[in-house]
């Protein structure tokens, strides 16, 4: 009698706790007393664990920050060029996200947005006087990274402007040049692009650029094409380099928009950076004036110096557009559920993160260094190519798998992540091949030269 009081007792407190709509809300989706004698086979062990899983699922999921910087390298900038990077990543989210897939995906450039970077003050960063702020090569580092994070598109017109056209002039350009073309490029009110691949003359440019220039009285005549170059089709100058029919040196020369014998047409249907304005351009008999050569580029030395100067910069570049393949790839895993909670609690999923931000990180401290050695007088061109091979290698495999998470959403535009795809294997390709690059670190090692 006394056990048939307890457990009466016991049903009563039961149905108390229980909430009757819900349980006959569950008997609609399962059976109910084939659930209960499952329930009551299972080990104390077990029903152990169920209530701790139970526990912890109800407790709301904190999901952490997304923060592809996973060691906090940028808190390693000074305060005042922290600001910078940070008002730079501000103006990316803002200006450029919202509108980065339309351009992109009908190939157009958004002018608008020239006078509102200029705000930002970051053109020339390293450059010291003619208006620019001569700050660290590491900033403009992350500068570059942050671009890139949001659309390696903008980025790579940036550095265009900002790299190879106002540094060509800052390193090899005369004084008069140096104070007419970097201030107003500085603002972004002048243009740039950069000229050296030819059509048939890519990484051999050093000793087959087949572009040439003579020299008659005060003027030089140019002719021949250069390819792939950014900007070209709008920019107020270009810098052409060619080889001297006379002594067979590589000189530079500023080409000023509108001039004769220069024509410059749009390379459509590209499959990345389409939003990069990049043109062939014909020379035919162009004359360019004596002091529209650059004074100081006598010899492909001379444009090495830009060269090395840049592809740190393309390092970085990989480094940003791997970031924000990776930071789109981890918000989506908790967004994306599969049998009942997201992707990001699995098991396999997981561990792809984490190879992925394994190498992210690798790639951050990879370019940090080779910044501070730049900002050191240190880098030569070894370090540089380095840090492109390895990085861009990186970028192409965290972007392949950031895709692979999404699934066929991956291949959809309005994901972003297609785009990032596509764009990576432009920035494997430019600033040297990874064959070439590798050449370069190859002789540097061994004292060997395998070039042919």
């Amino acid at each position: 009698m006394k056990n048939i009081f307890k457990t009466i007792g016991g049903l009563r407190k039961l149905l108390s706790s229980v909430d009757l709509d819900q349980i006959s809300k569950l008997s609609e989706k399962v059976d109910l007393s084939k659930m209960v004698g499952l329930v009551s086979q299972m080990s104390e062990e077990d029903l152990s664990k169920m209530m701790g899983m139970m526990k912890s699922g109800s407790k709301p999921k904190v999901i952490p920050p997304i923060n592809g910087d996973f060691y906090e390298l940028g808190k390693s900038l000074p305060n005042h060029e922290r600001e910078i990077q940070l008002r730079v990543r501000e103006f990316m989210e803002r200006e450029i996200k919202p509108i980065a897939n339309d351009y992109w995906n009908r190939g157009e450039f958004p002018m608008q947005i020239i006078p509102k970077m200029a705000e930002l003050d970051i053109a020339g960063l390293t450059y010291q006087g003619y208006g620019c702020p001569g700050n660290s090569a590491l900033l403009e580092g992350f500068v570059a990274m942050e671009m890139a994070r949001i659309d390696t598109s903008i980025s790579t017109f940036f550095g265009v402007q900002s790299g190879l056209a106002m540094g060509s002039i800052y390193l090899c350009g005369s004084e008069a040049q140096k104070q007419e073309w970097l201030p107003p490029m500085q603002k972004l009110e002048k243009i740039g692009a950069f000229g050296l691949t030819e059509p048939e003359v890519g990484s051999g440019v050093a000793g087959g650029l087949t572009t040439t220039c003579k020299r008659e009285g005060d003027a030089w005549i140019l002719n021949g094409q250069k390819k792939w170059i950014g900007n070209a089709t709008f920019s107020d100058m270009t810098i052409i380099w060619a080889k001297d029919l006379k002594d067979q040196q590589v000189k530079g020369f500023i080409v000023r928009k509108g001039n004769p014998g220069f024509l410059a047409e749009k390379l459509e249907d590209k499959m990345a950076l389409r939003t990069v304005q990049n043109a062939l351009i014909t020379l035919t008999n162009c004359e360019v004036p004596e002091t529209d050569r650059l004074q100081e580029a006598n010899s492909f030395k001379d444009t090495a110096k830009v060269l090395r100067m840049t592809r740190a910069g393309v390092a970085w570049q990989a480094v940003g557009c791997a970031r924000g393949a990776y930071e789109l790839a981890l918000a989506y895993t908790n967004e994306r559920k599969q049998f009942g909670r997201p992707i990001a609690s699995f098991q396999l999923v997981q561990d792809l993160l984490v190879t992925m931000l394994g190498d992210l990180t690798a790639m951050q401290t990879m370019v940090f260094r080779l910044s501070e050695m730049q900002d050191s007088d240190m880098l030569r061109d070894e370090h540089a190519s380095l840090a492109k091979v390895f990085c861009t290698l990186r970028m192409r495999s965290i972007v392949d798998n950031s895709r692979a998470l999404f699934g066929g959403n991956g291949i959809l535009l309005r994901h972003d992540i297609a785009r990032f795809v596509a764009d990576a294997e432009a920035v494997y390709s430019y600033e040297g091949t990874k064959e070439i690059n590798s050449l370069i670190v190859g002789r540097a090692i061994t004292g060997h030269s395998a070039f042919v």
